[in-house]
């Protein structure tokens, strides 16, 4: 079980890592998203501190479990208001929302029965 926590701590994290770098150098795609769901563009670095945290409460998580468990929620709720801001708008392209968070979703279970 520790081997499956760990991978897919790591997966997590790396994978909310890059999107939070993305969102936070001012790369196209953030800025396009946030345009097709209509949100403001001075949100895109707060969504991507926001990934940030999580990425890096993931890893905290290994010292402190507590922090851990908070950020794989915290990611899954992340992601369940981008799927709500998906439907907002009558988007259906939710490839990469859905391995985000199943990505958060895994995370959260193998933590929670790892920790608990």
């Amino acid at each position: 079980m520790f081997a499956a926590y760990v991978t897919v701590t790591i997966l997590a994290s790396v994978f909310n890592g890059i999107a939070a770098v993305t969102y936070l150098i001012g790369h196209d795609y953030p800025k396009a998203q946030a345009d097709m769901k209509r949100i403001p563009r001075s949100w895109v670095p707060i969504l991507g501190m926001v990934l940030a945290a999580g990425s890096l409460g993931l890893l905290a998580g290994f010292a402190v479990p507590l922090l851990g468990i908070l950020a794989a929620t915290g990611l899954v709720l992340y992601f369940l208001g981008a799927l709500v801001a998906h439907l907002r708008v009558g988007s259906r392209r939710l490839a990469g929302w859905a391995v985000f968070f199943a990505t958060a979703v895994a995370v959260l279970a193998v933590t929670l029965s790892y920790r608990g």
